[in-house]
């Protein structure tokens, strides 16, 4: 089956990163037809426009959208702070429903995490509700007496949905253990909902082990024995933060992928690697395509061709070569996917 693919390789090494991660799929066997958009801080610079709602509506027609990376260079003051992920990937969440943010991390180097133990878990954070929707405001802007609010909108069925979701992850693998993580002592308002909505889901899902912890000691948790976790499911700020920390003990950064999944279908989901546009490394050939790659493989699976993205993910499971440079990785993940 061919599925149409709207690639927005963004800025920095995005545009090198997806390029490995679309040679690789096709190599494995998927039939992509892509289509380029030109988005995010480059794109702003020349037109002063992030994502128009014509270039939105085209973005609707595809089957899913794989992106690279946006952002400016380091120390560029040509795009205002939050411009690019309110007007380009926030809006894109919000207008396409992509309710679950899903992240894997899964260690190929034990000797890389704290305990020199594999990491094998997934992360599920809610992701168009919470403290992201822009609910607040400034009174007395540059005055000495300024006054910032930014609130946490959380629904029953915003909280649900991403929950049940997150079970019926966990009841899919192999230890069946979901944790819900969240601040229940001081968010008694959010945390409320979230708790009572994951124990009364729960009993639906009798042969999955549940606990919970707040956020703060999840990060202990993370940093001194990652392994024990299997599938975390929380809101979206909690969720933004501690997915760069389970990259950072799994395997690394340059390694975690993530898919931005609207699960009824009803427009495509976006599928991104977790890392940044690395201006520095353009051109360089020290760009790493791994996350992009196994991006490209969950939106394969996601996209229904189990097969193919399994193919992917099988030859994901070692290392590049040591030194091999961005296109070198590619041929080489491209090479094993067809053996």
């Amino acid at each position: 089956m061919k599925h149409r693919i709207a690639v927005i390789g963004g800025d920095g090494i995005g545009p090198e990163v997806t390029s490995e991660a679309v040679k690789v799929a096709r190599a494995a066997g998927a039939n992509l037809e892509t289509q380029e958009f030109d988005l995010g801080a480059a794109h702003y610079e020349r037109t002063g426009e992030v994502l128009d709602d014509a270039t939105l509506t085209q973005l609707m027609g595809f089957d899913a959208i794989l992106l690279g990376a946006i952002g400016p260079a380091i120390g560029s003051t040509a795009v205002p702070s939050g411009i690019l992920e309110r007007g380009l990937l926030l809006k894109l969440r919000f207008a396409l429903d992509l309710y679950i943010n899903q992240r894997p991390f899964l260690t190929l180097d034990p000797s890389v995490t704290t305990t020199h133990k594999p990491v094998d878990m997934i992360v599920i954070r809610e992701n168009t509700e919470g403290a992201y929707v822009g609910e607040g405001g400034l009174l007395r802007k540059g005055t000495p007496f300024e006054v910032a609010t930014q609130g946490s909108v959380n629904t029953r069925n915003g909280v649900e949905r991403a929950i049940r979701y997150a079970f019926e992850i966990a009841r899919s693998r192999e230890r069946k253990l979901l944790t819900l993580v969240h601040k229940t002592n001081v968010l008694t308002f959010s945390g409320d909902l979230w708790y009572r909505t994951f124990v009364e889901v729960s009993s639906e899902y009798r042969d999955v082990t549940t606990s919970y912890n707040h956020v703060d000691a999840a990060c202990i948790y993370l940093v001194e024995a990652p392994e024990r976790y299997d599938v975390i499911v929380t809101d979206n700020l909690f969720g933004d933060i501690l997915t760069d920390l389970a990259a950072a003990v799994s395997q690394g950064i340059g390694y975690a992928a993530s898919a931005n999944i609207n699960p009824e279908r009803t427009g495509p989901s976006l599928f991104e690697p977790v890392h940044g546009a690395a201006h520095d490394r353009v051109g360089t050939g020290e760009a790493n395509p791994y996350a992009a790659i196994r991006s490209a493989a969950m939106m394969l699976d996601f996209l229904g061709e189990t097969e193919v993205a399994k193919r992917i993910e099988d030859a994901l499971g070692v290392l590049p070569p040591e030194g091999a440079r961005t296109s070198e990785i590619g041929d080489f993940y491209g090479e094993r996917v067809i053996r």
